[in-house]
């Protein structure tokens, strides 16, 4: 691009900035439209997620409508929503990771209080069973539940997980190898 052309096309997004500031959604569509593949394409590459980073796209762009008369124009109109895109995925993974935490801590309380009513209910093997079942990932964990604890067949756990019904087999022998070995 001739610095010509790079002068017109600064002086134009600064037009198009001023006109979305003071309420003019023509010129804000505008600008958003001209940003969007760039922050997308910036986001697909710091998650390495192209669906995360289309969701994060949008609030991004939502977040600009929501926030452009706060753009001061110290920095490029892009730099701020590349801001804007950083921060919202940084949110956005602290979020999960607060998610899984009291996910898995609620798990634990589960657990506990299902060890404590077996442990006064039942025989003594089944808290230990129970510790074995919480340490494994929760896709071998159903499919070995509903095997041998309900009884359900390979096929009908293969039509209710969509899994192929070797699939479920295989998980099934691997989940009882686990067990037997926790419980050894």
């Amino acid at each position: 691009m001739k610095p010509a052309e790079r002068m017109f096309k600064h002086l134009e997004e600064h037009e198009l900035i001023r006109r979305a500031m003071v309420g003019d959604t023509a010129a804000l569509s505008q600008l958003l439209q001209q940003h969007y593949a760039f922050v997308y394409k910036y986001l697909v590459k710091i998650t390495l997620n192209p669906a995360q980073a289309e969701d994060l796209t949008q609030e991004t762009m939502a977040r600009c409508i929501e926030k452009i008369k706060l753009y001061n124009g110290t920095s490029k109109f892009s730099s701020w929503l590349i801001t804007i895109a950083t921060r919202l995925m940084i949110d956005q993974g602290r979020r999960r990771l607060w998610e899984r935490k009291w996910q898995e801590k609620e798990q634990q309380q589960t657990l506990r209080q299902l060890q404590w009513q077996t442990a006064h209910h039942t025989d003594d093997a089944w808290p230990e069973v129970l510790d074995a079942l919480a340490k494994m990932p929760r896709e071998s964990r159903i499919p070995l539940i509903l095997k041998h604890y309900y009884g359900y067949t390979y096929e009908e756990i293969g039509d209710m997980l969509s899994l192929a019904e070797g699939t479920v087999k295989s998980r099934v022998h691997h989940a009882l190898k686990q067990l037997r070995k926790e419980l050894n």
